[in-house]
Order: structure tokens, then sequence, then C-alpha cells
């Protein structure tokens, strides 16, 4: 066991079942992790760089939890890492895909590094960690498969061509995976939450943070716990699948 690992006695009740949920550093991470140990989940924590965060967000669960480190934009750092999920915790029954970044800019002018980092995170990492933990639920034939995506990803967003391919790429993947995944009683859907105080909406300039919520309906960001409510409905319906959950004050109606 390395210095990343954080284990707690199993919380009475439990089913056994283990979720891993990627960018757990992050505040919509942070919240989901706390929905599913409400619900008894053994949990797999994932971070890239935020280790000092995930451990905290560990401290304070009452189920076994297990703190991992990977690129997930390199597959075979993401391979080792779902298989020391599986060796700590268990096969894998519940993913959550909630991490992602943002490098923002004008076509005419981002670089070629900052889209293709983009989209090797954001995308292509959403399927090296889909590609990983999918035979765990195979085997099992049960499993929950949550991708966050974002309201960029189904509506236009100038200055964010890269995040906004990247996101609406992880929703077509999600849309053909469910197909293929529903004889194994596998449902894959997207969460597309909308702005919240997270890291991501703190860089952005002020003007531009400002802007996007005079476009919801509530005038007001959401929170991550708001936003963390859709997984439960994602977690219980069996008969939902290839679908998109927002919950974003309605930025992408307006």
């Amino acid at each position: 066991m390395t210095d990343d690992d954080i284990r707690v006695a199993a919380a009475p009740g439990t089913d056994g079942r283990v979720a891993l949920v990627t960018g757990a550093s992050g505040a919509l991470g942070a919240a989901v992790a706390h929905v599913l140990d409400r619900r008894g989940y053994r949990l797999a924590l994932h971070h890239t760089n935020g280790a000092d965060r995930v451990r905290e967000v560990a401290a304070q669960l009452s189920g076994p939890s297990l703190v991992v480190q990977a690129d997930v934009a390199d597959w075979a750092a993401t391979r080792n890492m779902v298989s020391r999920v599986h060796a700590e915790l268990g096969g894998i029954s519940v993913l959550v895909n909630a991490g992602a970044i943002r490098r923002d800019g004008f076509m005419a002018t981002q670089s070629v590094d900052d889209w293709t980092q983009t989209i090797a995170v954001n995308l292509t990492g959403t399927f090296h960690t889909c590609r990983a933990a999918l035979p765990d639920m195979m085997r099992a034939r049960w499993g929950r498969i949550i991708n966050v995506i974002s309201p960029a990803g189904l509506i236009g967003s100038p200055g964010q061509t890269a995040y906004s391919a990247s996101k609406a790429g992880v929703l077509g993947m999600t849309r053909s995976l469910a197909l293929e995944c529903g004889s194994f009683q596998i449902t894959v859907n997207a969460l597309s939450p909308g702005l919240m105080a997270t890291t991501l909406t703190e860089k952005m300039p002020a003007k531009t943070r400002a802007a996007l919520v005079a476009r919801t309906a509530f005038r007001r960001m959401g929170t991550p716990g708001e936003i963390a409510t859709g997984i439960e409905l994602l977690l219980d319906a069996d008969y939902m699948t290839g679908q998109t959950i927002s919950i974003d004050g309605g930025i992408s109606i307006s």
C-alpha cells in the first residue's frame, strides 16, 4: 500500500459494489463521491494532480475508499489504475467520468498543443476509463457508466471549440456505447452540469462568468451538490440509457 492509499472500515450494509470516480479532487467529483458513499459503494477516487484535495474527500467518507492517480490520457496508466482498483477493492460496477480540463481560445489563435491536450484528456481519456472498466461490468452483467459532459457540448460556445468538441465527442460515444452494452444490463448515460463554482469556472474571466450566469433561469450558479443529485437517478434508472440529463439552470435552452 502506498502513501496515496486511504482505506476505511467498510460501512454496515454495503453491497460490496465498487465505484470509480475520475476527477474526484474537483468540486463535482467530490460531491458525486459523497452520493455514492451514502449508497454504500466502495470508492476509488481518482486524481491527476490533486492528491491533497482527494485525500480530504476520502477522509470524509464513511465507507471503504482508495485514492488512485493516473493521467487518463495515457492508456497504460489508466489500465494500471483500474487493475489496482480491481485488486484492492474489487470489480468496478459504476464509473463516473467527472474529470476534465479546459483550454479556452478562439480557433484562429489557439495553439495546437492546447487543442490536442483537451481532446486527449476529455475525450480519449473517457474512452480509456470506459475501455478499462467495461470488462468488470460485462462479467457481472450489470453496470453504470455516467459521463459528465457540458452545455458546451450541446450548444455553441465561442472560444471553447476544443472543449465543446471534446464534450460533444463524449456525448456521441455515450450514445453508441449504450447500444453496445444494453444486453449486459449496463446503462451508459451523460450528465450535463451547468455553471458552478469549480476550479474550471474560477479561471473564467469575470465578464464571461457573469454573462453565463445571466443566461440561467435562476440568475445564479448551481452548487456541486445540486448537480450530483442527477447521479441518484442515473444509478436507479434500469431502463434509461444513451440519454443526457441536464442540470444546468436552463442555460442549455436559453
